[in-house]
This record gives C-alpha cells, structure tokens and sequence, in this order.
C-alpha cells in the first residue's frame, strides 16, 4: 500500500518557485535538508514540522529529506528521501521512498537518502559556492566541509570545486518574501480559520474562567480543521497581558481584567497571527476603553499606512505618532509629540516594532531595511499589524490608573497593487464592536 499523503502545493508552483531560485543560483550549488526530527524524551518524539525552505521549493514534508540544487546552463535537482523500510514504518507509518516520491515531487533524479553520501561530493563540486545553512554538525554538513577541503586542494591545479559556503537564505528569504497566489489563497484560510479560533475564545472569555479553558476552546477550533497552533497561543488575563510573550496561561481571569488573546492557525503549514483584547465582563472599563481605543486609533492608521511603494517602517511610524498623541493626551508624556517620538518616549509602553512579515513561518524570513533605510513594500507580501500598550505593574515607569492594562490589536495585512487587504478584518476592533460581539456569542 502506497502512503497516502497531503498535497500541500501544486506542481506549477513548485516549478516557477525553482525556476526563479536557480536564476538566482546561476552557477552555484544549494543543499536543502529536512528539519530533524525532535524528540520529548528518549524515544518519544514531538509532532514533526517540516522544514520550510525545502518544502517552498519541492513540497517535500518527510524527515530524512535532502534536495541538491545544481546551477548552469542546465539545472537539475535531485531529491534524496528514506528508502521504504517494513519495521520502520510499522513504528511511524509508511514513507514514499524513491519511486513515489519521484513520481510526485518530479525532480531530475531521485535516490533513497542511504546514498547521500556516496552521491553528494560529486554534485558539490559542480558549483563554485555551496548554499547551505551551516550549524547542524549533520552527515549534510560534513560532506559540505569535505568539500570545502578537497577543492581547496585541488582546485588551484583543476580550476574546479566549491571555493565558499553562502546561506541559502541569501536567495530563498528573498523569494519567500513576495507570495504567489497559491500562498495567499493559504494565508487568507490560515486567517479565517484563526479568526474562527479567536470567536471560540471569545465565548468562553468570563471572569474566574481559566486561562487554559480559553486555550483550549481555540485550539480545539484548529484541531477541528485539521490545523495546529501556529505557535504557543498567549492568553494572557489582568496583568499577564503585559508580558509581550507570556506562555502559562494558568491563571483564572480576574474580575475586571481584559483578556489578550494572541494565537494563529498553521493551516497547509501557512500560519495566521491575529491579537484581540476583550473585556472579562463584556464592558470595557472606563480607563481600560481609554487605553483600548487608543490602541484601535493606532492599528487603524498603521493598516492604512499599508501600501505598494511605501516604506514598511511607515507602517511602525503611524502606529507610533499615533500612540504617543494619545499617551500625551492621557496625562501619561508630556511634551512635543515629535520631540517624544524622536526621544523614543513610548517605548516602556510598547516596547517591540508594529509589523512582522507572515507566511510558511510566523515570523516569515526578509529584511526590513537595506542599507540603513526601511526597505519599500510590494504587492503579494504579507505582514502583520500590531501596535500595543502594556503599563506593566512594577515596571520603569507606571501611571496610574492605567496600571496593570495591556492591549494589543493585530491583524494580517496583504500588499497589493492599488493598497491592501486585511485578512483579519471579519473579527471586529472597535471597542464597541469588540462588546457587541461578545454579547452575541456568550
């Protein structure tokens, strides 16, 4: 019986993916390995996530995976994979091995991965430089650096051979970094369905509910889809809001306290990153709404800020004019608004940039700046939008009555031709949108 496995990508893709990657490649060699498998204890291993570079240019999702991507005027790939093994796969079920797996990811040439090393040194020394991400110590790695030496050495006479190692994401970040319209067509279901998640989280969210409940009721929502946590969902209620990246999530909701909510669904291994902030009793506290709706003011300016031609650092700069007008307002900074962006004056307040880019990671690979400026967006990338408060009780600086209030709105944001395309918009932000749609779900 063959393995019956998801197919994640269409084949057309893969193949534009690899065409541009070995223009880029011209007469270079890359090496893509699976990502290892991890393990708990012993021999008891975690869920296994495959590597996202090897899969954005092969689909390929198995342990044990090597692709060799060899440039010049004709380029090849060939694609290693674990050979069929009957007591291997009694324990973690079957594999493809070479014929299948040569028939459905279609590269030049395919080889159980148990002749990697008889076969890689000769595909090395076809290129001038080796892409590869050095680190691991791996059976990859070590043909890599023999490589290295015996081109070192033999090269000078034979004018042949790898002379460097670059990091392949010097090519792939690059690629990744514009979606085509099969990861975007992913990225606005991973949304939808964390949108999906936030709604069940939001049913439950009540004074005296556990952190974890809420959890729970959000994940359950993914698992349903057939979906994982993008990443370790934050619910953090009262106070734990004001830890940026807070994981416990093992405190009962307090009696006036908000709830953040941050959480994504990794859906076709594309990840959705969506914040909401809701009150524990369905109203907004009087300072709490102050707070919020400052932050919802700096969430709607940053998204609009979101555009073909503008500099991804404007995004960050919108959020922040706007959150230091609305702090100097409040009582809580005193002085030119200019003068308190410029003197970083918000930053005990919010602390980290408004915007990451989103795709087969959550925190998706490519700069943010060349050359000391902010690099320009373009359409089909895809970045969130997330400005915050957080008056973290025993910090710097506390100002009352405000301490102990964290909020933070995020959405995803798609760049395209003529502007943007929030992906998240079918969750409501406004404060009074926020409390009537916790009075229609609870």
């Amino acid at each position: 019986m063959q393995p019956q496995q998801r197919e994640y990508t269409p084949a057309a893709h893969l193949r534009a993916r690899r065409a541009a990657a070995f223009r880029a490649l011209a007469a270079d060699v890359m090496v893509l390995a699976a990502a290892p498998v991890q393990y708990a204890s012993r021999d008891t291993d975690r869920p296994y996530r495959p590597d996202s570079e090897l899969f954005y240019l092969t689909g390929a999702t198995e342990p044990d995976t090597v692709a060799v991507f060899v440039g010049g005027d004709v380029p090849e790939w060939i694609l290693f994979v674990p050979p069929r093994d009957p007591d291997a796969e009694l324990w973690a079920g079957p594999r493809l091995g070479p014929e299948e797996a040569a028939e459905r990811l279609q590269p030049d040439a395919c080889y159980p991965s148990t002749e990697l090393e008889e076969r890689l040194p000769d595909l090395l020394a076809r290129g001038r430089r080796i892409h590869y991400r050095l680190g691991t110590g791996d059976r990859v790695e070590r043909c890599v650096l023999s490589a290295l030496t015996r081109a070192r050495t033999r090269g000078p006479r034979t004018g042949t051979g790898p002379r460097g190692v670059l990091d392949p994401g010097g090519i792939l970040d690059e690629l990744r970094l514009r979606k085509d319209s099969h990861e975007i067509d992913r990225l606005r279901a991973a949304a939808e369905l964390t949108l999906d998640g936030q709604r069940e989280a939001a049913r439950v969210v009540r004074p005296g509910v556990g952190e974890w409940e809420v959890q729970a009721e959000l994940e359950a929502t993914f698992a349903r889809a057939k979906a994982a946590p993008a990443f370790g969902t934050i619910v953090g209620a009262g106070r734990n809001a004001c830890v940026l990246h807070y994981r416990a999530n093992d405190a009962p909701i307090p009696e006036d306290g908000l709830v953040l909510v941050d959480a994504g669904a990794e859906l076709d291994l594309y990840n959705g990153d969506v914040t909401r902030t809701y009150p524990a009793k369905g109203r907004f506290s009087d300072a709490q709404r102050r707070i919020y709706d400052l932050v919802e003011a700096a969430r709607r300016t940053a998204v609009d800020a979101v555009a073909p031609g503008r500099a991804v650092g404007e995004v960050h700069d919108a959020a922040v004019h706007v959150l230091v007008a609305g702090l100097r307002d409040l009582g809580i900074l005193d002085g030119d608004v200019g003068a308190l962006v410029e003197a970083g004056a918000h930053k005990p307040y919010f602390p980290h940039q408004t915007s990451h880019w989103l795709g087969l990671d959550v925190h998706d690979p490519g700069d943010y700046a060349w050359n000391g400026a902010s690099r320009t967006l373009e359409a089909d990338m895809v970045l969130t939008v997330e400005p915050a408060l957080y008056f973290r009780p025993g910090g710097a600086v506390e100002a009352e009555p405000y301490t102990g209030i964290g909020v933070r709105i995020e959405d995803d944001v798609l760049v395209t031709e003529t502007g943007h395309e929030n992906l998240t918009a079918n969750l409501p932000t406004a404060s009074h949108d926020v409390e009537a749609l916790l009075d229609e779900i609870r």
